[in-house]
C-alpha cells in the first residue's frame, strides 16, 4: 500500500452512506495522532466560552480529577468510533454522554458549539500540521458523523453541511469568547494537567508550546500574554517537519484508537463503558472535558 492508496479508497466510498467507515479510517489510521491533538484542542477553545467555562469551574470536576476526566470523555467518543452508534458498547457511550450532560444546565446553544469544535477544528489542524489536508469527502463524512452524535445527543438546529458548521462555530465565537475567572481556572488546570505528562523539569516547556498553538483569540480570552515569535515558529514549525515525516513513512496498517494512546492513565486494567464519566447529584452542574496538549510526541 502506498501513502495515498487509503486515500483513493475512501474517495470511492459515500460520503453520506459511509460516514463511520470514512471516519474509523481518518482517525485511526489516517490521523491518529493528529485528531486526538485537534479534539483537544477543540474541547479545550471551548473554555473560552464563559457559559462553558464557568460551569466547567463549577463542578471542580476538571481542577480536581483532570486526568480522569480526560480518560473517560477519550474512552466514552472512542468507544463510538471503534464499535459504531448501533453496537451495544457506542449505545451505551452515547447513553452516558446524555446522561451526564442533561443532568446540568447547559444550553442548546453551547451543546450545538461544542460539537463544531469537533468538525472544524480537525479539519483546521490539519489543514496546518497534517502530512495531508482532509479530502472533500472527508469532511463531508466528518460533518455526517457529527450531525448523527448531535442527534442522538437531542440538539436541535444541527449544521447540515461542512461549511455550516464552521459558520456556526465563527459566529459563536465571535458573539461569546471573553473573559471569566472561572474559565481561567479551568484553562489553568488543563495546562498543569498536560504537563504532568512529561518529566517535571518539562513542564515550562511544556506549557509553552501549548501556549505557542493558541490563537490570539484564545490567549486574549484567557488574558494570557502572547508567546513571542521564536516560540511560535519552533512549536508550529516542529509540527510542520513532524508531517513532512510522516508523509514519508509506510501507512498504518493496524487501527489505533484513542484507548491506546499513553495519556490514558485510569484503567489499566480495562473499564466498563457503562461506569465511564460522572455520576452528578441532582442540582449540580457540570461537564467531562478533554485538555489540549502539546506537540511532544515523535513521529508516527
Amino acid at each position: 500500500m502506498n501513502r495515498y492508496e487509503r486515500l483513493a479508497a475512501i474517495r470511492r466510498l459515500d460520503p453520506e452512506r459511509d460516514f463511520l467507515e470514512i471516519y474509523r479510517l481518518t482517525v485511526t489510521y489516517e490521523f491518529p495522532w493528529d485528531i486526538t491533538r485537534a479534539l483537544e484542542l477543540a474541547l479545550y477553545r471551548t473554555y473560552a466560552v464563559p457559559s462553558i467555562g464557568r460551569l466547567l469551574a463549577e463542578t471542580g470536576e476538571l481542577t480536581e480529577r483532570s486526568q480522569k476526566r480526560y480518560d473517560d470523555t477519550s474512552l466514552l467518543l472512542d468507544t463510538i468510533v471503534e464499535h459504531g452508534f448501533d453496537s451495544g458498547p457506542g449505545r451505551t457511550a452515547v447513553r452516558r454522554i446524555n446522561r451526564m450532560h442533561r443532568s446540568y444546565d447547559i444550553g442548546d446553544d453551547d451543546m450545538r458549539y461544542v460539537l463544531c469544535t469537533f468538525v472544524v477544528t480537525p479539519k483546521r489542524w490539519l489543514d496546518a500540521y497534517g502530512w495531508r489536508p482532509l479530502s472533500g469527502h472527508e469532511k463531508q463524512a466528518f460533518a455526517a458523523y457529527y450531525r448523527t452524535l448531535g442527534a442522538r445527543m437531542g440538539i436541535r438546529e444541527l449544521p447540515q453541511t461542512y461549511d455550516d458548521f464552521e459558520r456556526v462555530l465563527d459566529a459563536y465565537e465571535d458573539a461569546h469568547f471573553g473573559w471569566d475567572d472561572g474559565a481561567r481556572r479551568v484553562s489553568d488546570a488543563t495546562l498543569a494537567l498536560v504537563g504532568t505528562w512529561y518529566p517535571r523539569p518539562l513542564a515550562p516547556v511544556v506549557r509553552g508550546a501549548t501556549l505557542a498553538l493558541l490563537d490570539d483569540t484564545l490567549l486574549r480570552a484567557f488574558r494570557y500574554e502572547r508567546p513571542g515569535t521564536l516560540a511560535r515558529g519552533l512549536t508550529r514549525g516542529a509540527l510542520r517537519l513532524r508531517a513532512r515525516a510522516v508523509r514519508l513513512m509506510p501507512p498504518r496498517t493496524v487501527a489505533h484508537h484513542a484507548r491506546q494512546n499513553p495519556e490514558i492513565k485510569g484503567y489499566p486494567n480495562g473499564y466498563e463503558v457503562a461506569l465511564l464519566g460522572t455520576f452528578p447529584t441532582p442540582g449540580l452542574r457540570g461537564c467531562p472535558v478533554v485538555p489540549v496538549r502539546p506537540p511532544v510526541a515523535p513521529p508516527e
